[in-house]
């Protein structure tokens, strides 16, 4: 053979390579940026629980993630074959160096971090948007199921929630009641409306807000019992946040008072107290959202 030859097939070598790399990586837009992504990563690190929700759905595993806090549904995630990378709202960086990751996930509460910890490995932002939550989770799957090649499964899991979320909302439209959504805090009171962190149950479930005029914030409207009692809603939905954070009061033992006794909610036994775990730290992934789902239809 040639030398003219072997160097046309050494190039042609090199093209066919390099068409192959470019074909295991993928683009992932974000709003935080844009991240070149290894198909099937090996060591992925995950911030975001919604997102390990929706891995460990798929059947993937990780290297590390943050222990402190950590909800009941993860508790496998103790053992000591996962790695500590720190806490929701403090990434170890230099242990997350040390374990060269090929992909790491984050969320809100890492977003403030995010271009620290994209020098490091790629880094992908999975936001949950409270206005069009069941959209979010749509598109963080498909992300996720692109990455992992598990395209066909992700849609599978995502016709289940489209049928069980209209199945609710066909029951909640019949019945034509309204809510209040509640956050207790350890003795202290946050209500939230549509648009907000936890709208799902109004915008896309379709409960009517008791009240329209509910401020959209991340740590909700303070309110008092005696609001609570002026409202009067149908349903009461009770996020605990003390039983994930920690606390002293109860959700449960706060609304065992004689304002709550006086509403239809409490008379009719429409307090719904829901899974604090996931509603609060787990939500947007597959698993956490049939969660939510039942949660709500547990009302009926």
């Amino acid at each position: 053979m040639s030398k003219n030859r072997i160097f046309s097939v050494l190039i042609l070598m090199l093209f066919i390579l390099s068409a192959l790399v470019m074909a295991e990586t993928i683009n992932v837009q974000h709003s935080l940026g844009k991240a070149v992504v290894r198909k099937n990563p090996a060591r992925v690190i995950v911030f975001d629980y919604g997102s390990l929700d929706t891995l460990e759905r798929m059947g993937i595993d990780i290297i590390g993630l943050p222990k402190s806090n950590l909800p009941a549904v993860f508790a496998k995630y103790n053992d000591d074959k996962y790695e500590n990378v720190g806490t929701l709202f403090e990434p170890n960086f230099e242990k997350i160096y040390g374990l060269r990751p090929d992909l790491i996930i984050i969320s809100t509460r890492q977003a403030e971090v995010y271009k620290e910890l994209s020098r490091i490995a790629p880094t992908i932002y999975m936001e949950v948007t409270g206005s069009d939550y069941i959209g979010s989770v749509r598109k963080n799957a498909r992300i996720l199921g692109e990455i992992f090649g598990k395209e066909d499964f992700v849609e599978g899991e995502l016709e289940k929630i489209r049928r069980a979320t209209e199945e609710l909302r066909e029951k909640v439209k019949i019945s034509g009641k309204n809510a209040l959504i509640v956050m207790a805090n350890d003795g202290s009171l946050s209500v939230y409306g549509p648009g907000s962190r936890f709208g799902v149950i109004h915008d896309e479930f379709g409960f009517i807000p008791v009240d329209e005029g509910i401020q959209v914030a991340n740590h909700g409207q303070s309110v008092s019992f005696e609001y609570i009692l002026e409202q009067n809603p149908d349903y009461i939905f009770v996020i605990d946040r003390a039983a994930v954070t920690g606390g002293s009061i109860s959700a449960k033992q706060m609304f065992e008072n004689e304002l709550i006794k006086e509403t239809d909610a409490y008379k009719n036994g429409n307090i719904i107290y829901l899974n604090s775990e996931i509603w609060y730290v787990a939500s947007g992934g597959l698993s956490g959202t049939m969660t939510m789902i039942k949660d709500i239809a547990s009302a009926f």
